[in-house]
């Protein structure tokens, strides 16, 4: 009998002690997976091999295994705090090093990268215009808080029904401001190209039995009356005596204002006055335009816009409709009866007063499901593709990895996607500390993908995983390791006092 068996029983269990000691210290640790020591018998080998009659000589630690059980999700009020239902691990760079983490808990740094405590980068696929995912090699996710870029209107749609008993209007021709030479009013904002938003109205005038003229305005006045009051934003003479004021203004001291603003006065009347007349407008209605502008252009102290706005409110042109809608029996579209005009219409709104942006803002003017039947008018629901600038305001990860970012303008985009890897052996990572593992040559080579596909997990945004540890199963272990340790304690005893019984043989 030796003290061999005891000695590596005391081993044993103090190294038993000390696992269970680790995992109690990490029961609060987000992302930690517990770990168990593993033992094996040992017994000396001879000549002739082990026998069956062979007592062993004590124990050895096998193996010290980490269990890579779910922890529970707990939410949290961190929108960037991110946990894994599932398999797979979080992948992070430092200092050109891949890890592998459990461990959610990340935070924005000065660049706008993804890291956790420890600085680590989380990884993921990039995107690119539009907010389109590009996958591939997955790279640092950095959060782009630029803001959205607006998006002029190209299409815009209404679903309607327009009332078949209706009656054609008292009031001819249609004018915007007066109700009762149209049926039906639907206004719907579109955008130009740089997303200042003008008011598009479309109104439908019944002309007879299924039929309806549909006609269109910018900000309250019929396209055709509008193109005319932009005449002058476009016109050779008119921009040159514009500018001819703004250097006038800019001088110290100011040029001769007055002077300015009656040759703007006049270029800007020429130019109106030569649209208007070729858009039908009569004599007398030349005429007010004409001593509309020769006044405001002696006005003390006015400026070009002045002038602008005083001839644009007295701008009156005969209308043109947008297009026509015909019905058949059945009140539905009738392709034959609109012929030769197709479907949707092409409508060239014209951008007065100027914003910067482009000088007209043309879109396709669609009336999908559009019916006439004896119901009320009544519009169903009017779309448009465009829309203005907006500022990042919030963003989160969905359950497959995509960040969506928010913005202001109500528009959301994809920012970037989380991705996961997953090994066919987990327990053959390489522990580095601070929740974080290296691949190893016994873990093999990682999986990675998007959360939800194959044996990823999904990702709960606004969550972590807590520790994998039971507290209540490793104070029963630790009382187990305990007695073990204090039952080979007994055992060397026991060896020592036959050996103090031989030592005493006379």
């Amino acid at each position: 009998m030796s003290f061999q068996q005891g000695l590596s029983g005391l081993n044993g269990a103090a190294k038993s002690l000390d696992v269970i000691g680790n995992n109690i210290a990490n029961a609060s640790t987000v992302g930690f997976k517990g770990a168990q020591a593993q033992f094996a018998d040992v017994y000396a080998a001879s000549l002739n091999g082990v026998t069956g009659n062979t007592a062993g000589i004590g124990t050895k630690v096998a193996a010290i295994a980490q269990q890579f059980t779910q922890g529970t999700v707990e939410a949290t009020a961190n929108p960037l705090d991110m946990a894994i239902n599932g398999g797979g691990f979080f992948r992070t760079v430092v200092n050109g090093t891949t890890q592998y983490s459990r461990n959610g808990q990340f935070q924005l740094d000065k660049d706008g990268f993804m890291v956790n405590a420890q600085g680590a980068k989380l990884t993921g696929y990039g995107t690119g215009a539009g907010g389109t995912v590009l996958p591939g090699s997955p790279v640092p996710i950095q959060i782009n808080t630029a803001d959205l870029k607006p998006v002029a209107t190209t299409r815009v749609d209404t679903e309607m029904n327009l009332d078949s008993g209706s009656l054609v209007p008292a009031t001819v021709p249609f004018s915007a401001t007066d109700p009762t030479s149209y049926n039906k009013q639907t206004p719907i904002d579109v955008y130009d190209t740089l997303g200042n938003p003008h008011v598009m109205s479309a109104f439908y005038v019944k002309t007879g039995p299924g039929s309806w003229n549909v006609y269109v305005a910018a900000d309250g006045v019929e396209i055709t009356n509008q193109k005319v009051n932009a005449a002058a934003q476009l016109n050779p003479a008119a921009v040159t005596a514009r500018n001819a004021y703004a250097t006038a203004a800019a001088s110290t001291p100011p040029g001769n204002l007055a002077a300015a603003a009656v040759s703007y006065a006049n270029a800007a009347r020429d130019a109106v006055v030569a649209a208007a007349t070729a858009a039908g407008a009569t004599a007398a209605q030349i005429a007010t335009i004409t001593s509309t502008a020769n006044s405001a252009g002696t006005t003390v102290g006015i400026t070009p816009a002045e002038i602008d706005a005083k001839i644009a409110a007295v701008v009156s042109v005969p209308p043109v409709r947008a297009g026509h809608l015909n019905f058949d029996v059945n009140g539905a579209l009738s392709t034959s009866l609109m012929a030769p005009q197709t479907l949707p219409l092409t409508v060239t709104l014209p951008i007065y007063p100027p914003t910067g942006s482009e000088t007209t803002l043309t879109f396709k003017f669609g009336f999908t499901n559009t019916t006439q039947y004896g119901a009320p008018t009544s519009e169903k629901k009017t779309t448009q593709d465009g829309y203005t600038a907006g500022n990042l305001q919030r963003f989160s990860a969905g359950p497959d990895g995509i960040i969506l970012g928010q913005y202001s303008n109500g528009k959301s985009q994809a920012l970037g996607q989380i991705v996961l890897a997953n090994f066919a052996n987990p327990n053959g990572l390489t522990p580095l500390g601070n929740n974080a593992w290296a691949e190893s040559s016994t873990s093999g080579v990682p999986s990675i993908g998007s959360p939800t596909t194959g044996s990823l997990g999904v990702l709960q945004s606004s969550a972590v995983e807590n520790s994998s540890v039971d507290l209540t199963a490793e104070l029963v272990n630790m009382i187990t390791a305990q007695r073990v340790y204090q039952a080979n304690a007994q055992t060397i005893k026991t060896q020592d006092s036959v050996l103090q019984t031989l030592v005493n043989l006379r």
